[in-house]
């Protein structure tokens, strides 16, 4: 696992002023090595992580993950046809689709999914899928039927046996954004929460910690099935549960199998 520390447009690998974005490059593939000057507890970070980026803020951050996700769309789009990506919810997600919606992506040939929602009423403010037509679709042409949101509105149950029996026809997803709360949860799985240790592809969420306490998730064994997993979290508040996944602590977001975690500054540095 890589620890590399990324240059903003400040840096030293920064272009000539004439040229634009300077050091919002591609990410490198294969991933490079550990950057001089990472912060030392994060270099043992969790066993499940294949690459750590640390970013100086979020906005970096954020168009670094927009950068990979069009990356990748082209990619996947070349090789078999359809780009199939999870979306997030969350603040740090959202910042992310306000770049991603300015970048040249295919979007004819990419299918849209959620990772979870909360059971509240089609259209409410707190819904997921409400945060992505406002953030993301509402500025992109992408097809309707290309657009695959949880019925939540349903109830728990019934939303997760009706998005499991589409998921079921999908032969591998193609890449997941994923946030992680203060706790170490990620999507809608909690820590200590029956839905968190269900095998199934998608999980009724009962009794969450956080408002509405009924949800609907992929299930933990589906995450790490993706081809891509993509963890993006940001500010102090999660400094905490990052401390607790790098000395072993198997929170929700450590039990993603292989992912890729980009982390901002601000989560990474000691209280002062």
């Amino acid at each position: 696992m890589n620890t590399y520390i990324l240059p903003n447009e400040h840096g030293k690998n920064a272009a000539p002023d004439n040229e634009t974005r300077p050091a919002r490059l591609p990410l490198p593939n294969p991933l490079p090595q550990a950057g001089e000057g990472a912060n030392e507890s994060l270099r043992g970070f969790h066993i499940n992580a294949n690459a750590v980026f640390i970013h100086d803020n979020l906005d970096d951050l954020s168009f670094a993950v927009a950068q990979r996700i069009a990356e990748s769309a082209v990619q996947a789009i070349a090789a078999r046809g359809m780009f199939y990506l999870v979306l997030a919810g969350g603040e740090t997600p959202r910042r992310c689709y306000e770049k991603l919606r300015d970048l040249a992506i295919d979007w004819a040939h990419v299918q849209l999914y959620l990772g979870d929602e909360r059971c509240l009423p089609r259209g409410d403010a707190q819904r997921n899928d409400t945060m992505v037509r406002v953030t993301l679709l509402e500025h992109i042409a992408i097809p309707p039927g290309n657009i695959h949101f949880i019925p939540s509105e349903l109830g728990a149950h019934a939303a997760a046996a009706a998005y499991a029996a589409m998921l079921e026809q999908i032969a591998t997803l193609d890449m997941v954004l994923l946030g992680m709360g203060e706790d170490g949860h990620t999507a809608s799985l909690f820590p200590d929460n029956p839905a968190t240790e269900s095998a199934a592809l998608v999980v009724p969420v009962f009794n969450s910690p956080k408002p509405p306490p009924e949800r609907v998730s992929l299930g933990i064994n589906t995450l790490s099935k993706v081809r891509q997993k993509i963890f993006l979290v940001a500010g102090a508040g999660k400094r905490s549960a990052l401390e607790q996944m790098s000395h072993g602590v198997l929170l929700p977001a450590a039990r993603v199998a292989d992912a890729e975690w980009h982390i901002d500054r601000a989560a990474t540095l000691p209280p002062t």
